[in-house]
């Protein structure tokens, strides 16, 4: 028998890093449980490979496929051997083979109980064997309702196949295709005949291949398995999470399913822990609006919002604010979900509303906390829309997000929640406008010709972007092996900033639409999310197509041809 420990034996033989070791050791602490299972949890080795290892290292053999018993002859034995429940919870079974001879297989089969248990039920010898844990579940009381008639449960079944070779070979394989490509969300559908991958690649959603429909049920019992799903459940939507380690990078994994007509539809989102954050300039702000925005949250106390669709950036923009305000002064705490990138210095709580943790409830507790800035996630109901400018009232800088088209509509969304707007006059020093487009490959750009160049020139003009001498440097997209032919390589952001100053002030409390707050803004230097589009664009950084496909305004013609 192999006397070194299992973290040690795996580590030897390179199935496990380091830290797959430390984190699963350190949950041990936490929770309890056996290291194999714990480091299968965490996605950090194939319970192939563990079984390997566990077998060397106990010196029993693991239950080969030929040896599997049948579903009656379990039953035979477990009838007479003791409440179904003990062997549930030893995790493991025991049977008679065809030969009369006894077999137990089981995930730890040197617990001296269950060897105990046998020495009672029998003085014959037993042939005891390692078994995968989604063979020993398919026979736990309530999952083998139809074993009477020889069928192993349908949940046992897709266990076993999500832990087959070539599905954790396709999914990891999945994983690090992602990770290369820079997605953001992984989406697999499944149709009649066959199933189809796509990614979204900055923004874009991208097909990325298809496979037979035979092999979906696999794959997708391979991600709901990584993600703490029920992977017996295929007729309710689910969410999951988990996190996974690819080519060394962590990264939060969350899945979320929908049953449709020919199977289980998953959308993956890929979280990855970024080793830095970007400057402000580098996420798209020049130094005047970059400065007006820092001057927002630096103020002692108030609401600072900024709004944009999901994936619009507004996390990674709120969290660089953060960092700027953290200098050792300032007690910061944030509700976050989920947390996407962890800030030194900073509180960071993840929201958990399936245990009542909600943007609201956090919140409510964070003010008992002492803080001077509070991040929320989202504000999405008039709880937690109450409960934000109260804080704000009360002392407290807060950041936090909306989803509206506009940064001027986010005051409107609020009043929606049912805040009044003499409040919201008093608390907003700020609102800000949010999306991402997609950058022009440095490595393939090419100038446009002279002609095209005048007609994007014209059209700038016309919706009043010109604003020097300099004649504009507009580019055009090629297409080449690092931007994957698609002439773009990379996001930045576009912006627009509304001052909470007196002439805002004014329009919230008087309740003015939002085409007068926009007036009293552009006396203050404001420009919309258009108008920052074509600007960068007319500096090679993308093109008027990008501009038209993000941000044009409805009535806005963009003929650029």
């Amino acid at each position: 028998m192999e006397t070194r420990r299992l973290g040690e034996l795996l580590r030897a033989e390179g199935l496990i890093a380091d830290r797959d070791l430390s984190s699963a050791l350190t949950l041990q602490t936490e929770i309890g449980g056996r290291l194999g299972g714990l480091l299968l949890r965490l996605g950090a080795v194939a319970e192939a490979d563990l079984l390997a290892v566990l077998s060397r290292q106990l010196d029993v053999p693991v239950l080969p496929a030929e040896a599997r018993p049948t579903a009656q002859a379990v039953e035979a034995f477990l009838a007479d051997a003791g409440p179904r429940i003990w062997w549930a919870d030893r995790e493991a079974v025991a049977w008679r083979g065809a030969e009369g001879r006894l077999f137990c297989a089981a995930l730890d089969p040197l617990a001296p109980l269950l060897r105990e248990r046998l020495a009672q039920l029998t003085d014959e010898p037993v042939a005891y064997h390692l078994a995968s844990r989604a063979f020993i579940d398919g026979f736990r009381p309530g999952a083998t309702a139809g074993l009477e008639h020889g069928a192993t449960s349908d949940a046992a079944r897709l266990r076993e196949l999500a832990l087959e070779a070539p599905v954790i070979d396709f999914v990891n394989g999945l994983f690090a295709e992602a990770l290369n490509r820079r997605a953001s969300d992984v989406h697999l559908e499944p149709f009649e005949r066959r199933f189809v991958v796509r990614m979204r690649i900055d923004g874009q959603l991208v097909d990325m291949r298809a496979g037979p429909r035979a092999d979906f049920d696999a794959v997708c019992s391979r991600i709901k398995l990584l993600s703490g799903m029920d992977i017996g459940e295929r007729r309710l939507p689910q969410d999951g999470r988990q996190s996974i380690r690819v080519a060394g990078q962590e990264l939060d994994l969350r899945v979320s399913t929908l049953p449709s007509a020919w199977g289980e539809s998953l959308v993956l989102r890929l979280l990855g822990k970024s080793s830095r954050l970007q400057t402000l300039a580098e996420l798209g702000l020049d130094a005047d609006r970059a400065h007006r925005l820092v001057a927002m949250v630096e103020k002692p106390n108030g609401v600072v919002l900024v709004s944009g669709p999901t994936g619009s950036g507004k996390t990674t923009t709120i969290y660089r604010l953060l960092t700027h305000l953290h200098n050792g002064a300032r007690k910061i705490v944030t509700i976050e979900d989920p947390i996407e990138f962890d800030l030194p210095g900073v509180v960071q709580v993840q929201a958990r509303g399936d245990i009542g943790l909600t943007f609201a409830a956090g919140l409510r507790s964070i003010l008992r906390q002492d803080p001077d800035v509070i991040m929320v996630g989202e504000i999405r109901d008039p709880e937690t829309a109450r409960i934000a400018i109260q804080a704000a009232l009360t002392g407290h800088m807060v950041i936090s997000t909306v989803h509206t088209n506009s940064a001027l509509a986010a005051v409107a969304r609020l009043k929606d929640l049912g805040v009044e707007g003499f409040l919201l006059a008093d608390v907003v020093r700020g609102v800000v406008g949010q999306r991402l487009a997609r950058r022009l490959c440095v490595h393939c750009t090419r100038p446009s010709d002279p002609a095209q160049a005048a007609v994007h020139e014209r059209a700038a003009a016309e919706w009043g972007v010109v604003t020097a001498d300099e004649p504009g440097r507009w580019a055009e997209p090629v297409g080449c092996e690092r931007c994957a032919g698609t002439g773009y390589l990379g996001r930045f952001g576009l912006y627009e900033i509304a001052d909470g100053d007196a002439a805002l002030e004014r329009c919230i409390r008087d309740g003015a639409d939002e085409a007068a707050m926009e007036r009293a803004a552009r006396r203050r230097g404001f420009i919309n999310l258009f108008e920052d589009g074509v600007a960068k664009a007319r500096l090679g950084l993308t093109t008027l197509a990008e501009i038209s496909r993000i941000a044009a305004p409805a009535e806005t013609p963009l003929e650029t041809a």
